[in-house]
């Protein structure tokens, strides 16, 4: 399995006092400092048993150095490091509560390897992409995984793009599965409900789920639409709980599981993530089966 995607730290304030609002100082009883973007992809997969490459940049910088401790700390796979013999600092502050979350980010220059070049170079069976990528470089990169048979697997994040530009929609027809968050469904579709934003995002796609945070989640396969619901617990941080759904998700889905379970899975994956910060909390296998008993049916 390929992930191509940059690292984060998450830098986590929970337990703000206040609304946050221009020149007012607010406190926050929690901090907490940990990996995230792309990492907790590849760091989730791994804990759930599965074998990924993760092709990441790296600097001289603290963050670089904090998220290469924690990779080898889990024992991932360095096959897909660079390193650059300069800062390569990638910085989100979110501003969390039980409800939802405000990120502010920074990120320094940096050109990542040509997709099509590390498909080539990996010839993996599954490539998972964080965020929405559509144009010429990825149309040609997800031409690439068409003849090496390897599968796709998309989330949006909050990228420029939407349905009615034709490169986003010749991206999302060479995707297998594409899985937007409810807000982004909405807006990348310009549709009024979920529920619309499903019929068409699979006019597209073959396969496609929206995560729905406390909600849950809906998805949708060769015209079969399937829903699983979440469970009730305490919220430390949202931040990491989309990445975390999708590593559920796929580490079923790659099994060829029914998309009931491959859903369930996702859902379980994400419930637990929120209950601590940022992907701290992501399962691992044994502990994964536990929490899929726990999930409403």
């Amino acid at each position: 399995m390929l992930i191509a995607g940059a690292y984060a730290v998450d830098l986590v304030l929970t337990d703000l006092r206040g609304p946050v609002s221009a020149g007012a100082e607010v406190w926050a009883d929690g901090l907490d400092m940990v990996p995230g973007g792309a990492f907790t992809l590849a760091m989730g997969l791994h804990r759930l048993g599965r074998q990924a490459v993760w092709a990441a940049d790296f600097g001289t910088d603290v963050f670089s150095r904090e998220v290469l401790a924690a990779a080898r700390q889990e024992g991932m796979d360095e096959a897909g490091f660079r390193h650059h013999p300069r800062p390569v600092r990638n910085v989100t502050v979110a501003l969390s509560n039980a409800k939802d979350r405000a990120m502010i980010a920074h990120e320094d220059p940096v050109t990542a390897r040509p997709l099509a070049e590390l498909i080539d170079t990996f010839r993996p069976s599954v490539v998972m992409l964080p965020f929405l990528q559509f144009g010429p470089d990825a149309t040609d990169a997800l031409e690439m995984a068409a003849r090496h048979g390897a599968r796709v697997f998309m989330d949006c994040q909050d990228h420029p793009g939407h349905i009615g530009m034709d490169d986003v929609r010749k991206a999302l027809g060479q995707v297998d599965v594409f899985a937007p968050n409810e807000s982004e469904a909405l807006r990348v579709t310009g549709a009024g409900t979920v529920e619309e934003a499903l019929s068409l995002l699979c006019e597209l796609v073959p396969t496609v789920v929206i995560k729905r945070g406390p909600a849950g989640a809906v998805a949708a396969t060769n015209g079969l639409r399937t829903a699983q619901a979440s469970l009730a617990v305490p919220v430390v941080d949202t931040t990491g709980a989309g990445d975390c759904f999708n590593v559920g998700f796929v580490h079923r889905w790659i099994d060829g599981s029914p998309l009931n379970d491959c859903l369930a899975a996702g859902v379980a994956c994400g419930a637990a993530a929120v209950t601590g910060p940022g992907s701290r909390n992501a399962l691992y296998a044994p502990e994964l089966t536990t929490w899929l008993t726990r999930l409403p049916h």
